[in-house]
């Protein structure tokens, strides 16, 4: 997809709570929405290159979403409304491998008391429900999730495994939002908790997919499958 706002570059400075950060635009420094509540403590360094979307809603108290950081040189987008969007185009476009057959896709739709990013359905009338992470944690190639303790992962992960239990399909995709990722397992160091489950649902028949990006400044979109370690 492309970010058709205007973009510009800044170093990051601070963050002093997880919904602010302070950066340095031309040598002045200026308050940014951080639009990711995770810790992203691996790319938002002092003096990192941040990318910065332009945004000019009526009530906002910053003019800028920081999207994207630097690591190395590598750019990780970090924008948590951004893997939502890749998915829904690569769907679209027939690219995850083992979906393609559903023909319709639907954001944001309840099964039970339960609420899906997707709901996928065949030419059968056959429906299929996706959850998404994004994914911004890496170590020596490797992608991780999550980047902190998450409930809500495993509630999200629990939840597919009852819709596989009523002989529904179900599945979890890990958008690692960056280029040259090796390979994707469960984060169990930070949230060990999350890992069990993930494990369980594999176990319980919901299909797991991790796929890599390509992310520029201005642009991302889903690009290789990455194998995915238990």
């Amino acid at each position: 997809m492309k970010i058709e706002k205007k973009i510009i570059m800044a170093r990051f400075i601070h963050r002093p709570n997880r919904f602010q950060a302070y950066v340095d635009i031309d040598g002045e420094e200026t308050m940014v929405h951080v639009p990711n509540t995770g810790r992203c403590r691996e790319i938002l360094l002092p003096g990192t290159s941040v990318v910065l979307r332009e945004e000019n809603g009526e009530h906002r108290k910053t003019k800028y979403d920081l999207i994207a950081g630097f690591k190395q040189e590598r750019i990780i987008n970090i924008d948590s409304q951004i893997p939502n969007k890749v998915v829904a185009e690569a769907l679209e476009a027939r690219k995850i491998a083992g979906l393609e057959r559903y023909v319709k896709v639907e954001r944001e739709k309840t099964y039970g008391a339960s609420r899906f990013d997707f709901r996928l359905t065949d030419d059968c009338g056959e429906t299929y429900y996706l959850e998404v992470k994004g994914v911004t944690l890496e170590e020596d190639g490797v992608a991780m999730f999550p980047d902190a303790p998450t409930e809500r992962g495993r509630k999200h992960l629990r939840e597919l495994i009852e819709v596989r239990r009523n002989s529904g399909g179900a599945g979890v995709l890990f958008l690692i939002q960056m280029r040259d990722a090796d390979c994707f397992r469960p984060h169990d160091e930070r949230d060990s908790l999350f890992g069990e489950a993930l494990r369980e649902a594999s176990e319980n028949g919901v299909d797991l997919f991790a796929y890599n990006c390509d992310v520029g400044e201005d642009h991302i979109t889903l690009l290789d499958k990455v194998e995915i370690l238990l």
